[in-house]
């Protein structure tokens, strides 16, 4: 599982959402989504922008933990010919 370390960086910076969207030049509902760990998927290019905007790196805004209940394992065959759906 991804957590979303923004409320803690902008924090210790005593920066606000709307100061980071300003800084960074995304939509404030954007950064709102982020900052309250809403999305499933993030733009690369955002990432590069908050990092830019903070003058951080990557992990002191996002960090990996092992999912408590771990993922179902895959299909059979789920693997082979990666990107390319399976007959």
């Amino acid at each position: 599982m991804i957590r979303i370390l923004l409320s803690r960086k902008l924090g210790e910076l005593r920066w606000t959402q709307a100061d980071l969207a300003r800084a960074a030049k995304i939509r404030p509902t954007t950064i709102n989504e982020i900052y309250h760990e809403l999305v499933d998927r993030i733009d690369l290019e955002q990432i590069d922008r908050i990092c830019e905007a903070l003058d951080c790196d990557l992990s002191e805004i996002m960090i990996r933990e092992k999912n408590p209940e771990g993922y179902p394992p895959l299909p059979p065959g789920a693997l082979k010919n990666p990107g390319k759906q399976n007959k």
